[in-house]
């Protein structure tokens, strides 16, 4: 359906940490911070997952710049200056600058400044390659060796018996030499004057690839408030989500975020599916697309897993086999098509998404265990977060079905309650300080008693009717002990909530579910925390995470180091990381808007706002949000007060 790398888990992915990357679905380009792309590693332009160009090194004045800076631009592009010193001036000041714009899209644009009071004469050169290798096999170090060039008009073209790459150059140089992938330039310049070099790389002699791949179903909304890191932060998570978004091929007219960058862009579909579900407030037009694309991929049939859709395991850390992102998706479809009808979706979009939330229910209906729980997979341990899911798939399922006018409404009510009861008995691990949640059971019984962050998926109850909050499966005394837990350090770094506490054995800070934080899960804490009441703990993972933005140049990886913080030190990155990567851009949107508490109810005509009291980050406003599909704009002063700006006429105050 959509490229991505199906790496087996043994293999070692390359560090990208240090790469500065650039994303518009399905383009790519991957460079290193001095921005010479030199044919060594993943570097390169990619687009559908194929390695359009690995070599572009420049030279000028037979020199190689000092490169001085790499900057991401957005989402889509990156800069990077470099100085040259070409003699002609006496002392050691650079006298060329260096400026090199490069787009996703396959295009660079080259401009040299004379910095000298003399002209110039400036021979150009940049030599280029490629291996036309899948983003796959260059990451798992099996690239191929470059591939002879062909001059091509104003610039080279390489092929294979199955694809070909394209660049040419505006203006065109004066010598292509294909034996060695040069284009040269002799260029001109006066005291100050520039000269641009463009270069645009393709997969065919198209002058252009197309950028935009996608009509972007995400407001452009905007968050700003007395900490002006939270408009950078709120901005680059849009960019971000709608940098991500990729063509269901077998219908283009619907879009779903893909996972990450640069290991995952294709199709997740329990991330799509939370990544559509955190960016509601940025309308409904993104989770109808993934529920619709994820409805075509539902097994049908009459067997064990009808009703269920498909998808790959991943990886869990030490502690546990991997779990199967199948269920997880099959659990939140009918809570996200649930929530995305609060929220605005036109019922007609809502009815034909219905007949498949009703077969995952039936799915779920047939999937508990002996026990009472939820394998994943099955067999295989009963995690914690799972039983959280399938919770909050009944209830909002329930809601969802009574809120159409089908029946088994109540039927579901009944089954959540006794999923609490037996979860309540079976999963909680009394001891001296409160106790805790499991974060697993085995099939034979057995309890897994670490604490880990997946816990916060106890607090995420989902959004019901009339601005409630649909009741979770920890009875308020625990929620509050879990609460606590989350809020301590242990589980606190101070950038985030650590994916398992620091204390547990097996703690790494830098495992994936050992220890590492996990963005999305540390925006679910926040969320739940604060609809639960607990504003405390809540801030204090929203400030960790708002810091952590901002030393990430407000894009945050999926996961980074969960080292302790201290007095100077910074977040560290995980050199695997998928970074855009759809969750934790959400995560942005989610843990923010959080702070104004937005309760929509689009069926009853209302809105409900339960702001988060204190105002960790003083006041706020939202504004080009969207509520029943119209803007819908809300203020929050610094006393914690939440005011509605703007809004659909239909639309009431309540809750």
């Amino acid at each position: 359906m959509a490229h991505s790398v199906p790496l087996a888990r043994t293999t070692e992915l390359p560090p990208v940490h240090g790469a500065v990357i650039c994303v518009s679905a399905p383009c790519l380009v991957i460079s290193p911070e001095h921005g010479q792309l030199t044919g060594r590693g993943i570097d390169g332009i990619y687009r559908s997952g194929r390695r359009l160009l690995s070599r572009c090194v420049l030279r000028v004045g037979g020199r190689d710049p000092v490169a001085v800076q790499g900057r991401s631009l957005g989402s889509d592009r990156a800069a990077f200056t470099a100085t040259v010193r070409t003699g002609a001036e006496a002392g050691p000041d650079p006298d060329v600058g260096v400026e090199r714009v490069r787009h996703a899209d396959g295009t660079e644009r080259i401009t040299l400044r004379s910095f000298t009071a003399r002209p110039l004469r400036l021979p150009v050169e940049v030599s280029l390659g490629t291996d036309l290798t899948e983003l796959a096999a260059v990451a798992a170090g099996r690239a191929g060796p470059e591939l002879p060039a062909g001059v091509h008009a104003a610039g080279l073209r390489w092929s294979t018996g199955e694809a070909q790459s394209v660049t040419v150059a505006e203006p065109a140089p004066d010598d292509a030499l294909a034996s060695v992938g040069l284009l040269r330039w002799q260029l001109e310049l006066g005291p100050g004057e520039s000269r641009t070099i463009e270069l645009r790389t393709t997969q065919d002699r198209t002058a252009r690839a197309p950028a935009g791949q996608v009509a972007n179903p995400l407001a452009a909304a905007r968050g700003e408030g007395d900490d002006p890191r939270v408009e950078a932060w709120f901005r680059s998570s849009v960019e971000d989500l709608g940098a991500l978004l990729m063509r269901d091929r077998e219908e283009p007219a619907d879009s779903f975020a893909a996972a990450g960058v640069p290991w995952r862009l294709g199709l997740a579909p329990a991330e799509s599916l939370w990544a559509a579900r955190m960016s509601l407030p940025l309308g409904t037009g993104l989770a109808a697309a993934t529920l619709r694309t994820l409805a075509r991929t539902q097994t049908g049939g009459h067997g064990p897993d009808a009703g269920k859709i498909p998808g790959p395991l991943r990886g869990a850390g030490p502690q546990l086999p991997p779990g199967c992102t199948g269920t997880e998706a099959t659990l939140a479809f009918p809570a996200v098509l649930a929530e995305a009808r609060r929220w605005g979706m036109p019922e007609a979009e809502v009815a034909r998404l219905l007949p498949a939330a009703e077969r995952c229910l039936d799915w779920l209906r047939g999937a508990l265990g002996e026990d009472g729980f939820l394998a994943d997979p099955d067999p295989g341990p009963r995690r914690c977060e799972t039983q959280a899911h399938a919770h909050r798939a009944a209830l909002l399922g329930a809601d969802l079905l009574a809120g159409c006018g089908r029946p088994g409404a109540e039927e579901w009510r009944q089954w959540a309650a006794v999923l609490r009861e037996r979860f309540r008995d079976g999963f909680w691990i009394d001891g001296p300080d409160g106790g805790r949640p499991a974060a697993a059971r085995h099939p034979d019984g057995r309890p897994l008693p670490r604490l880990t962050g997946a816990a916060a998926h106890l607090l995420d109850t989902g959004l019901l009717g009339g601005g409630r909050l649909a009741p979770g499966l920890l009875d308020r005394i625990r929620t509050e002990q879990l609460a606590r837990l989350l809020g301590a350090p242990a589980m606190d770094s101070g950038w985030g909530l650590r994916s398992m506490a620091f204390r547990e054995p097996g703690h790494n800070p830098f495992g994936h579910r050992s220890g590492a934080v996990r963005a999305y899960e540390s925006a679910v804490a926040v969320s739940g925390l604060a609809q639960a009441g607990f504003e405390k703990e809540a801030a204090g993972l929203l400030r960790g995470l708002l810091d952590a933005a901002e030393s990430f140049g407000y894009r945050l990886p999926e996961m980074y180091a969960a080292e302790q913080r201290t007095a100077g030190s910074a977040p560290l990155p995980h050199p695997a990381a998928c970074r855009p990567a759809a969750v934790a851009a959400a995560a942005g949107v989610h843990a923010l808007t959080a702070l104004a508490g937005i309760r929509p109810d689009v069926p009853a005509g209302t809105v409900a706002l339960v702001p988060l009291r204190g105002a960790p980050l003083g006041a706020l406003r939202f504004s080009g949000l969207r509520v029943s599909g119209e803007p819908f704009a809300v203020r929050i002063s610094r006393l914690g007060l939440g005011m509605v700006e703007e809004a659909a006429d239909a639309l009431q105050l309540g809750g």
